[in-house]
């Protein structure tokens, strides 16, 4: 969004949306860092709302008789989770507004998407043994395109097709019996293919199209520290093509980026976050701006930084908004049932070693028999086999 002043509509507006709705970072409600997603799940019948502004600006022009304006990237989105079984996480993203920074949208003088795209995913998690520090998942993510305009200039590659995500999760916990109360460590690898074979990116004729099906490989790392009332993460997260999109795509290279995060609870039901993001390695500018509007020239073809701020709310279920110290009995309650589990699992090993050494003597027992058995029979035998004295 072109803004001719160092105000910042776009901004603002998303703001309103983001916090008016309860949010938080982008695209990655329930358990995890601000995009590495962690192998948890959200327990059965839990429910939260998870949304948040991520914005870009850059001064694009400046000096002689020009007036300096600021260009925004700014994008909102409300992400809903929901805890369906043990096991089992849904999830709902749909992206409120996203600038375009062009012409064709159906919001603000046709500069943004209101709304964009949403994104549908199943998560499989919460995979580990009672007293293992490590934990598995696995998340399958549908993009559905609502949005009016789709490849969208400093944003990563859409073609506005159904694509579909299939990520890897897996999490270290320091503190394998309470995973809140210590650090940990998350690792997400993932295969997004975006399903744009004959898509068209472009309205100058000529213009390619994708004859083969564009996909890649995104991965990411992080760290979390938790503490109360705050808490911190760090991360690196990249992504590379296996399959490039055509050439008329903006977001055509490979990007990294290193992110930060600060949360600070309020309550065990609601708390704010606020993160950066840092471009680490991005590729040469691939696009072909013959049929294309062509970027900034100051601008790189991803953001070289990108500031967030959210807010996250649980709203399910109602315990959670009980007092402080009704929270803290729960939470003594809880742990008590784990520690209880652990000592009948650990007496159930007892049982099964003590009647596993009964089995073992009983056997040396009835070998034993045997052997005085056979040494019996063998010396009855023998004593038969020698002649009578007379």
């Amino acid at each position: 969004m072109i803004v001719k002043s160092f105000s910042a509509p776009g901004i603002a507006l998303s703001a309103l949306l983001g916090f008016g709705l309860l949010g938080a970072t982008p695209m990655n409600g329930g358990r995890g860092l601000v995009y590495v997603h962690s192998a948890s799940s959200l327990e059965k019948g839990r429910l939260e709302l998870y949304s948040g502004v991520r914005y870009f600006g850059k001064i694009a022009s400046f000096g002689g008789s020009k007036q300096a304006y600021m260009l925004w990237d700014v994008q909102n989105s409300l992400s809903v989770n929901y805890g369906a079984g043990p096991h089992v996480e849904l999830s709902l993203t749909p992206i409120l507004y996203q600038d375009i920074n062009g012409r064709g949208g159906n919001f603000w003088d046709g500069q943004a998407n209101f709304p964009d795209d949403i994104l549908a995913s199943v998560k499989f998690g919460s995979f580990r043994g009672l007293e293992s520090p490590w934990e598995w998942g696995g998340l399958v993510t549908l993009r559905l395109p609502t949005a009016k305009v789709h490849n969208v200039i400093y944003e990563p590659y859409s073609a506005g097709n159904v694509s579909v995500q299939l990520t890897a999760l897996a999490s270290f916990h320091r503190n394998a019996l309470f995973p809140e109360a210590g650090w940990s460590c998350h690792a997400n690898l993932g295969y997004l293919n975006h399903n744009d074979v004959g898509r068209s990116l472009s309205r100058v004729p000529g213009a390619p199209s994708a004859q083969r099906m564009s996909s890649e490989i995104l991965a990411g790392l992080g760290f979390q520290l938790p503490s109360d009332p705050f808490s911190f993460s760090a991360e690196m997260n990249g992504r590379a093509f296996l399959t490039r999109p055509p050439d008329p795509a903006y977001s055509r290279e490979y990007a990294s980026y290193l992110s930060l995060g600060v949360v600070y609870r309020f309550t065990r039901w609601i708390s704010a976050e606020i993160g950066l993001d840092k471009s680490l390695l991005t590729g040469e500018d691939l696009t072909d701006y013959r049929y294309v509007k062509p970027k900034e020239k100051s601008f790189p073809n991803y953001p070289s930084w990108r500031g967030i701020l959210g807010v996250r709310l649980a709203v399910l279920p109602r315990s959670l908004y009980r007092s402080e110290k009704s929270g803290l009995e729960q939470t003594a309650k809880d742990r008590q049932a784990i520690l209880e589990k652990m000592i009948e699992s650990q007496s159930d090993m007892e049982s099964a070693e003590q009647e596993l050494a009964r089995i073992q003597a009983e056997r040396k027992k009835v070998e034993e028999e045997l052997e005085r058995l056979r040494l019996l029979l063998e010396s009855e035998k023998k004593s038969q086999s020698e002649p009578a004295r007379p």
